[in-house]
C-alpha cells in the first residue's frame, strides 16, 4: 500500500501543480500574448495527461487494479480540468476536419502537444529519481527501460486495436456532446477505463499519437515504424471512422423529409391551382 500511496501522491501532485499554472497564465499573459495562453494551455494539458499516464503505467506492474480505478478517476480530472484543452493530436485534427480549426492554429497545437509529451517524459523520470517508493527505486536502477507491449503482436492486430479503442472514445465523446457536463464527464471516463481494460494486454490502449510518444516509443522490442503505425495511424484512422460515422452517414440518415404540414400546404396550393 506504499506504493499506491505514493503513487497517489505523485499523480495529486502533477494535477495540482498544472492546476496552479493554468489558473496562473491568464494574468502573465496580456495584451497580443493572450492568443499564446491556448497553447500554454495545450502544453499543461498535455503535461498533465502524460504525467500522469507514466506513474498509471507503472505503478500498472505492481497494482494492475488499483491503476485501472485509478485511470477512472484521473480522466474525470482531466476532463473537469483542461478547460478546451485536448492534449490529444487526434482531437485537434478532427476540430480541423471539422472547421473548428484552422490548419496553422491545429499545426502549432500538435506541435506543442508532442513537445509537452516529451517534457512529461523527462520530468517523471527526474521524479522517479527521487525513489519516494520501492517502484520508484526499481525502475530508476533498470535504467528506467520499458518493454514494448507490442513487441510480440501482430501488426495488424495491433492497429486493429488502436483504432477501435480511439473509434470507440470518439464515438462516446460524440454521443455525450448534448449531456449535462457532470454527467458527461463520468460517461466518457468510464468509457476509458473500459477500453483500456479491454485493448491494454495488447497494445497498451493509449490511443492518443502525443501520449504515446511519451510512454511506448522509448520502450524496447518494437521499432520507430511499427510504433508510427500502431500509435498514429491506428488512432487517427479510428478517430476518422468516427467522424465518417456521424458526419457522413449520420447526416445521410436525418436529412430532413418535407414534414407532413408542408405536404398538406402543397396539396393545398395545387388543388386551388386546378380550381
Amino acid at each position: 500500500m506504499s506504493v499506491v500511496s505514493v503513487s497517489l501522491c505523485v499523480l495529486g501532485g502533477v494535477v495540482i501543480v498544472c492546476e496552479i499554472v493554468r489558473r496562473a497564465i491568464p494574468s502573465l499573459l496580456s495584451g497580443n500574448r493572450r492568443d499564446c495562453g491556448i497553447y500554454t494551455a495545450e502544453i499543461i494539458s498535455t503535461v498533465q495527461l502524460c504525467a500522469c499516464a507514466h506513474e498509471l503505467k507503472l505503478l500498472s506492474e505492481d497494482a494492475p487494479e488499483i491503476a485501472l480505478s485509478l485511470t477512472y478517476v484521473v480522466s474525470v480530472i482531466h476532463a473537469l480540468t483542461f478547460r478546451g484543452a485536448t492534449g490529444n493530436p487526434n482531437a485537434t485534427l478532427e476540430r480541423y476536419w471539422c472547421n473548428s480549426l484552422d490548419g496553422a492554429c491545429a499545426l502549432r497545437r500538435i506541435a506543442c502537444q508532442f513537445a509537452a509529451s516529451v517534457a512529461a517524459s523527462l520530468a517523471m523520470r527526474r521524479t522517479w529519481a527521487f525513489g519516494f517508493s520501492d517502484l520508484h527505486a526499481r525502475h530508476e536502477r533498470a535504467g528506467f527501460t520499458c518493454a514494448s507491449p507490442i513487441a510480440n503482436v501482430h501488426l495488424l492486430q495491433a492497429v486493429t486495436v488502436e483504432l477501435a479503442c480511439a473509434f470507440v472514445v470518439h464515438v462516446a465523446v460524440t454521443l455525450t456532446r448534448g449531456v449535462e457536463e457532470k454527467y458527461r464527464v463520468h460517461a466518457v471516463a468510464a468509457v476509458i477505463t473500459t477500453v483500456v481494460y479491454a485493448g491494454g494486454s495488447t497494445t497498451g490502449a493509449v490511443f492518443n499519437p502525443a501520449l504515446a510518444f511519451s510512454a511506448q516509443f522509448p520502450c524496447t522490442g518494437s521499432t520507430f515504424a511499427k510504433n508510427g503505425l500502431v500509435y498514429w495511424l491506428g488512432p487517427v484512422l479510428g478517430m476518422a471512422c468516427s467522424l465518417l460515422l456521424f458526419h457522413k452517414v449520420g447526416m445521410a440518415f436525418t436529412t430532413k423529409s418535407p414534414s407532413h404540414k408542408d405536404q398538406n400546404l402543397h396539396a393545398v396550393k395545387k388543388k386551388k391551382k386546378r380550381n
